[in-house]
Order: structure tokens, then sequence, then C-alpha cells
């Protein structure tokens, strides 16, 4: 009998073993870190599109209350694409990507603040820095490939 326990015991080691490595095995994040500047934009017909003025860009619906931004298009160069996770130092949370801006801006990004259009005009502009995890996209500037 202390045979069969050994032997379950070792088994048991050996799978446990192998899923610490295997999980282990997951390269870690990495994360990017880029000083932008940072407005802000409410689902106001005035300021977005008229007929429909929380569509974003992607086709995402937004809606009050929601964390998410726009980015300029040198960003999403960057990795910093559809529904990427982002976070902005001085903003409590995670904020989502939604949205994306005019051409003619760079190194920029867009806060989402609902109808609230006074928080919009009280944050006024910023230079905040961003962070966000490396995407290794075959077209981003930090690919590998």
């Amino acid at each position: 009998m202390k045979f069969k326990n050994q032997k379950i015991a070792l088994t048991c080691y050996i799978v446990f073993t192998a899923l610490l490595v295997i999980v282990g095995c997951k390269e870690p994040e990495k994360k990017v870190t880029l000083t932008v500047t940072a407005t802000a934009y409410n689902s106001v017909e005035h300021q977005t599109k008229k007929g429909n003025p929380g569509l974003a860009a992607w086709g995402d619906q937004l809606e009050p209350g929601e964390k998410a931004i726009a980015v300029s298009r040198d960003l999403i160069d960057l990795g910093l694409d559809h529904n990427e996770e982002v976070e902005i130092d001085g903003l409590e949370g995670t904020y989502i990507v939604k949205d994306k801006m005019n051409r003619r801006w760079e190194k920029k990004i867009d806060i989402y603040m609902g109808l609230d259009e006074e928080a919009a005009k009280e944050w006024g502009r910023k230079k905040v820095q961003i962070t966000f995890n490396e995407v290794d996209k075959p077209n981003d500037k930090f690919s590998s490939k």
C-alpha cells in the first residue's frame, strides 16, 4: 500500500510541477510609457458628429460613465489600438481605447467625459503620462518582428 501512495504522490508532484512550468513560461508583459497631450470630449453633436454623437470611430457606442479615450493615429501605429487598456497618470482606473482622432493630431489622447461639458472644460489641456502593454504587432513601432 505504501508503494501505491508514493506513486500517486509522485504523479501529483510531476503534474503540479509541469503546470507551474507551463504557467511560468508566459513571457511577462512589457509596459510602454509615453508623455502625451490630454484633452477631454463629450458625446454632444457640436463636439463629435451629427445624428449619433455617441458613435465612436470603430463602431462602439459610448455611454456616459464609461472610461474611454480617443487616441491620435500615431499612437495606434505604436500599438495603442482599439480596446487596448491604458492607465493615465492622475486618473483612477483603467481606460479603454474606443475612438480615434482626426489625422491632424499627434501624441494626443482625448478623455471621454460623457455629457459633462463642464468637467471637460475644467480638465482643459494637460501633458500626462500614459502606460499600456506593449503589443507585438507586425506594424507597430515596438514590434520585434
